[in-house]
C-alpha cells in the first residue's frame, strides 16, 4: 500500500523522482546533502541528522551505535561517487556534520518539513524520508547485491524485516523467469 496522508509504506524514488527532488524540491545545499547521505547509504532520516563531523569521512560514513535504532551496533558505509559531488557543496558544522537549532544536530522532524514542502514543491506524493532508505535498499537488491551484504550496509538484524523494505518489480520478476533454464 503506498503512502497517503502519513499512512502506509515509503514509496520508492524513481530517477526522475530524485532528480526532481535535488534540483527543483530542495532549496538548499544542507537538504541536498542531507537526502543524498539517506539516498546514497540506505540510512535512517535520524541517523543522518545526527552524524557528526568526523563520522563523514573522505571513503565512509561511520553511523554510531548510539544514534542507531536499536543501539546494538556502530555500521559503516562507503561513500558513493555521487554523493562524495553531493557532500563537495556542503559546508558542515564544527560538531554535528547537520547542526541544527542550539548547539544541537538537525531534528529529524525538519528534516520531514524539508521533504514535504519539496515534494509539494514538485508535485511528488507518497514521498516519506524513509523513501530513500527503501530506494536505496531495493536498488541494491535489484543490483544482485547479495542480502547479507545488504544486511550489513543497513543494519538490519534479521533478513525478514529487510525484506519488507524490498520492492519487486515487473522487471525484476521478468528477469527471474528468464534466469530458468
Amino acid at each position: 500500500m503506498p503512502k497517503i496522508e502519513r499512512f502506509g509504506q515509503a514509496a520508492i524514488l524513481e530517477p526522475e523522482d530524485w532528480e526532481k527532488l535535488y534540483w527543483h524540491g530542495f532549496q538548499s545545499q544542507k537538504a541536498r546533502a542531507l537526502f543524498g547521505i539517506c539516498r546514497y547509504s540506505g540510512c535512517r532520516i535520524s541517523e543522518a541528522c545526527q552524524l557528526l563531523r568526523r563520522d563523514v569521512g573522505n571513503k565512509v560514513l561511520t553511523f554510531r551505535r548510539a544514534t542507531t535504532k536499536g543501539k546494538i551496533a556502530t555500521r559503516q558505509a562507503p561513500i558513493h561517487p555521487h554523493l562524495r559531488k553531493i557532500l563537495k557543496g556542503y559546508k558542515p558544522g564544527e560538531l554535528w556534520y547537520f547542526p541544527g537549532n542550539e548547539g544541537n544536530f538537525l531534528s529529524p522532524k525538519t528534516a520531514d518539513r524539508w521533504l514535504r514542502q519539496a515534494c509539494d514543491r514538485v508535485g511528488l506524493q507518497g514521498i516519506s524520508t524513509h523513501s530513500f532508505r527503501r530506494t536505496a535498499l531495493t536498488e541494491m537488491a535489484s543490483a544482485g547485491v547479495p542480502l547479507h551484504v545488504i544486511q550489513s550496509i543497513s543494519g538490519h538484524k534479521d533478513l525478514k524485516v529487510l525484506s519488507r523494505y524490498l520492492e519487486v518489480s515487473d522487471a525484476d520478476k521478468n528477469a527471474a523467469i528468464e534466469a530458468l533454464s
